[in-house]
């Protein structure tokens, strides 16, 4: 069974591992990719091959930044046209149902099968099921052969979109916590109520204190692909709904916290001296 997944970074990779290790053959593109995706890749028992051997692959999984998704679709069509073959595409990225509709269009009718799939949890680490891949848009199970080889799937009783849509309210719940929480309490860095305020999260919210504690953190390298994904969260609550302003804001956060990274993590160091605060 040979499997392509395009992007080899660390949820990719790590999906590709687990397929390889539960007996699939898992091929990827890398032209133009850094030495340490290259490196990742290679790891993860990826075999490294040309376009129209992704295209030749029974199953293709998308899993790259949601500003990638619409470009990567692109490209495996024309060379799936090119060389007349069908496959069956999952997209497994956080973008909404409007862009996912666009991506379906791309393939239209005469490429084989298109799925709409999202990622919930993180890579997969030994000894552990998760993440959840949910499908939608999959009346005939094409996706039961990833369970076959050790992915937890769960399929979703509804059409194309719906699995997008799931992506975008629990995104947006999980990633907007996260944005909230560093939004305010770097507003208490710079107001002098830091200290105050992580004390009374200790007391009154302690479940919240933790989770930025642990979550706050590990944004840090991921920022510069949230952004995408929150603008992608204002787009599917559309323009009518006033919390569409909520993400839009939410994406300049993530672009702020993205440029501190490259900055040297000035905020960073800030905000992570207040979560290790007793």
């Amino acid at each position: 069974m040979e499997i392509a997944v395009i992007g080899a970074g660390a949820m990719g990779s790590a999906i590709g591992r687990r397929l390889v290790e539960n007996g699939a053959r898992v091929v990827t593109y890398l032209e133009g990719r850094s030495a340490s995706t290259i490196e990742r890749a290679k790891a993860a028992g990826m075999g490294a091959v040309n376009l129209a051997a992704i295209a030749a692959s029974r199953l293709i999984l998308s899993i790259v930044p949601p500003a990638e998704a619409v470009s990567v679709a692109r490209q495996i069509a024309i060379e799936l046209r090119r060389s007349g073959s069908k496959t069956t595409f999952i997209d497994c990225n956080a973008i909404s149902p409007k862009t996912m509709a666009e991506v379906a269009a791309i393939f239209g009718s005469d490429c084989g099968v298109v799925l709409d799939g999202c990622i919930i949890g993180g890579p997969p680490k030994p000894g552990q099921k998760g993440p959840k891949l949910y499908v939608s848009g999959d009346t005939a199970n094409n996706s039961g052969v990833l369970v076959e080889h050790g992915l937890q799937v769960r399929r979703i009783d509804g059409p194309l979109g719906a699995a997008s849509a799931l992506k975008m309210c629990y995104a947006g719940i999980n990633k907007g916590v996260t944005g909230l929480g560093t939004a305010m309490l770097l507003a208490a860095i710079h107001s002098g109520a830091d200290a105050a305020l992580k004390r009374e999260l200790q007391e009154s919210l302690p479940d919240l204190d933790a989770k930025f504690a642990h979550g706050i953190p590990d944004m840090y390298p991921k920022a510069y692909r949230w952004i995408a994904e929150m603008e992608e969260i204002s787009d599917f609550l559309g323009e009518d709904d006033p919390a569409a302003l909520i993400f839009k804001g939410m994406a300049g956060l993530y672009r702020k916290m993205a440029s501190d990274r490259e900055d040297g993590g000035l905020l960073a160091g800030r905000l992570d001296k207040l979560n290790n605060a007793g």
